[in-house]
């Protein structure tokens, strides 16, 4: 089928680009089901009288999980190739999602919702996207990450209303089950539609030769994913960039995507309009960060990174000094939304500076861990700050000055060393 396809875009436009509209659709779906569990903290909350920190402890353990696959997920794509690998985890998440349906235990959340959702979501995520780039184009590198970052925000954009709706008129099983749908259908488009590599059918990178040797790992995915972490946390690079991501994740999936909703519901905004809420960020996200990968083509991503923090810090302390008002809301989604993820084409760009074509994945992998891990604790803290404060003011402030201060960190990233070989314009991700 894939040769097939080649042939009729043969001349028209470079398979790549069919390669990236495959990835971005995947991305799309996988951001479904992390936005997910977003709409569901207070349907859970009214049908089981479980409390919002039991429900966002399974949450954060999905976000962590989502994370820490990262750097594995992109050294088992090495190993055995990307299309194996995204088919088993998009089963895994239609299964897991279509499971918790079945769900009336706290225990039970934890395991599908957390575990297995987690799993599967962290291997279909952003190492996957990375990795679609690395393969396929050797121009144009910045541009393509950008959209396929930018696909979780139109996750959001797509899914979040709709599930909204669903939740409020059916409860949320029925909810589960349009997801796991839309996931399963991705599985015929990746077995379908992706090869391997550009060589599979008879071409090069975008803007490359044809006629470069494939190269892949052939050792355990474990192993190298903890070798090239050794090697890569010996520079001050890493732990900036891991540090800095860190706060990424705490600032967005974990605090805004997790409690956003909620947060709007404390307030007597319905949750339907919480979900258009985030859907708009989505969608000035996906100018947003469409634009950053075209930026950190042209630009310093030292001070694109310093401006990206500096305005979220900002935004996230209006926040709960808006009033929660449409006009203060609205402010809130344009500006905070341009922000949202625009931090990853830049941060992947000093990533492969800092090292180089061959450990640059599974290196990318431990940072976009990181980025997780930081999701998973705001996801879990906000929810303890919420049971014992009646609110989510102190989480707000809190992230809001993290964020300022981290805009200063990454203007140290890359200073007086020297760029490792392969960088950008060799390979990204």
């Amino acid at each position: 089928m894939t040769a097939l396809v080649a042939r009729l875009v043969s001349g028209r436009t470079h398979y790549g680009w069919i390669a990236a509209a495959v990835a971005f659709f995947v991305l799309l779906a996988a951001a479904g089901v992390r936005a997910t569990p977003s709409v569901l903290i207070v349907p859970l909350e009214q049908s089981f009288g479980w409390s919002r920190d039991t429900i966002s402890f399974a949450i954060g353990v999905n976000i962590f999980l989502y994370g820490l696959m990262g750097p594995f997920a992109a050294a088992a794509m090495q190993r055995f190739g990307i299309r194996p690998v995204i088919i088993f985890a998009l089963a895994l998440l239609a299964a897991a999602v279509s499971g918790s349906t079945l769900i009336t235990q706290e225990w039970q959340l934890v395991l599908t919702w957390g575990l297995l959702v987690g799993f599967g979501s962290g291997i279909a995520a952003m190492v996957f996207g990375a990795t679609i780039v690395n393969r396929w184009f050797h121009e144009r590198r910045g541009l393509v990450m950008g959209l396929l970052t930018a696909s979780t925000a139109t996750g959001s954009l797509v899914f979040l209303p709709i599930l909204a709706a669903v939740a409020e008129d059916h409860g949320w099983q029925p909810v589960a089950w349009v997801v796991a749908a839309v996931v399963a259908a991705m599985i015929p488009l990746v077995a379908l539609l992706l090869p391997e590599r550009p060589q599979d059918v008879g071409l090069g990178r975008l803007g490359e030769a044809p006629g470069a040797a494939p190269t892949g790992a052939t050792g355990n995915p474990i192993v190298t994913a903890f070798r090239i972490l050794g090697r890569a946390s010996k520079k001050r690079d890493f732990w900036l960039l891991a540090g800095s991501f860190f706060v990424c994740g705490l600032t967005t999936n974990g605090l805004i995507g997790t409690h956003l909703i909620a947060a709007c519901l404390d307030q007597g905004i319905p949750v339907t309009t919480g979900a258009w809420l985030l859907a708009a960020m989505g969608i000035f996200d996906l100018i947003g960060t469409t634009a950053s990968g075209w930026l950190s083509d042209r630009y310093s991503s030292r001070w694109l990174l310093f401006w990206y923090y500096g305005l979220r810090g900002l935004s996230l302390v209006y926040l709960p000094f808006s009033g929660f008002s449409f006009y203060g809301l609205s402010v809130f989604a344009v500006f905070y939304g341009l922000d949202w993820i625009a931090t990853v084409p830049p941060t992947l760009k000093l990533t492969n500076d800092a090292f180089g074509k061959d450990d640059a994945p599974v290196v990318f992998g431990w940072i976009a861990a990181s980025h997780q891990v930081g999701a998973a604790t705001a996801a879990f803290g906000a929810g303890v700050i919420r049971t014992a404060m009646d609110g989510y003011l102190l989480a707000f402030l809190i992230a809001g000055v993290i964020c300022v201060g981290t805009a200063f960190m990454v203007l140290a990233i890359g200073r007086g060393q020297r760029p490792a070989a392969g960088r950008l314009a060799e390979a990204t991700a």
